[in-house]
């Protein structure tokens, strides 16, 4: 019609003289039927025996491969086969189209996936040899841990079964007790296990004898309880009346003796120095510093003051002491006098008084 030309040809960008392109027609494949204009949304593959494939509806690419056909094995399919627009055919020619060999298998994997569900990861992991360093760490690991468990072991053997326990009691160093009293005094520990018997539990078992100044317990398995008792040293005799006391260098009493041959101790009158005033103490602390042979010779101790404590020996010598400053001092000294007096020389008189208060001077006459 002349106002559609009119029309047409006033459009912009229109050129008249140039004629509209023709579009081809796709030809039809052998074998096909379609309606024109209305290719499928998907395609189906037939296969037959013969060597040909026929490729049925649009040969735009699914989105699996494996659904791809081509025509003959190894052979690329055109687009006048496929009957596809002769646009598309370069693009359908750059896509990467499986060969026809490749389908079967591709088929039996995916039924094959689809029927075992998720694949195994383990079975392409490879399994690498360990390293030595690694497996020697391994190694010590497990071997302390099995000798922790052992000693754990041996513990809970020693605390809590009766398997080692205290069925015997050793005692040692008693002079002034008996070793029946000391056990007799142990008995709350016997069978329990000598692991949990201690020194501490020892000495507060022995602690109502005022003559122990110190315990050791050791035990010595499987049935034995070792205690090595410490007594107080007697240095003294007390005399109050008709009694004998025997005391040591703290002044405690240990008990009383029966006559004075029984300790080779000087004795104290108690009448003129009464036990546990400061003249007391000190005399005692005097004595405890003597050696056991000076203090075997002494007859009697005395002192009117701390600060002047007098010894009298079994032979009529006396030793002028002092104070009980410097004792350990003091005590060496006058043994070595009383050995040098021993032998006096000729025409020298012999030594009836060892003067030791001042030790660094010491004086005899």
């Amino acid at each position: 019609m002349p106002g559609r030309d009119d029309a047409a040809a006033g459009r912009p960008g229109r050129d008249r003289g140039t004629p509209p392109r023709e579009r081809a027609a796709p030809p039809a494949s052998s074998g096909t039927a379609h309606d024109a204009g209305h290719p499928p949304s998907s395609a189906r593959v037939t296969v037959r025996s013969g060597p040909k494939v026929t490729l049925l509806g649009s040969a735009k690419p699914g989105p699996d491969a494996g659904d791809q056909v081509l025509g003959d094995a190894g052979a690329d399919v055109t687009p006048e086969e496929t009957g596809a627009p002769a646009e598309e055919a370069p693009t359908a020619r750059k896509r990467s189209r499986p060969k026809l060999s490749n389908l079967a298998p591709l088929a039996e994997l995916r039924r094959t996936k689809r029927a075992e569900g998720p694949p195994d990861e383990s079975a392409d992991v490879l399994a690498f040899p360990e390293p030595p360093r690694r497996r020697r760490r391994r190694r010590l690991l497990l071997g302390a841990a099995i000798a922790a468990a052992l000693v754990a072991g041996l513990f809970a053997v020693l605390l809590f079964t009766p398997l080692v326990a205290v069925r015997s009691i050793t005692v040692q160093g008693t002079h002034l007790l008996t070793a029946r009293q000391v056990e007799d005094a142990l008995g709350p520990v016997r069978g329990r296990p000598l692991a949990t018997v201690g020194t501490d539990e020892v000495g507060r078992l022995l602690g109502q004898f005022v003559q122990v100044k110190s315990v050791r317990a050791r035990a010595v398995p499987p049935e034995t309880l070792v205690v090595d008792v410490v007594e107080r040293a007697p240095v003294a005799l007390v005399k109050q009346g008709q009694k004998l006391l025997v005391v040591d260098g703290d002044g405690v009493v240990l008990g009383e003796a029966r006559d004075t041959s029984q300790y080779a101790v000087p004795v104290i009158d108690g009448s003129a120095m009464p036990m546990g005033q400061a003249v007391f103490k000190a005399v005692t602390a005097v004595l405890a510093a003597l050696p056991a042979d000076v203090l075997a010779q002494l007859a009697t101790a005395s002192a009117q003051s701390p600060d002047s404590v007098q010894l009298k020996l079994a032979d009529g010598r006396s030793v002028v002491w002092g104070n009980a400053d410097d004792r350990e001092l003091k005590a060496k000294v006058l043994a070595a006098l009383m050995k040098a007096g021993q032998a006096p020389q000729k025409g020298q008189a012999p030594v009836q008084v060892f003067d030791v208060s001042t030790p660094r001077h010491p004086v005899t006459r």
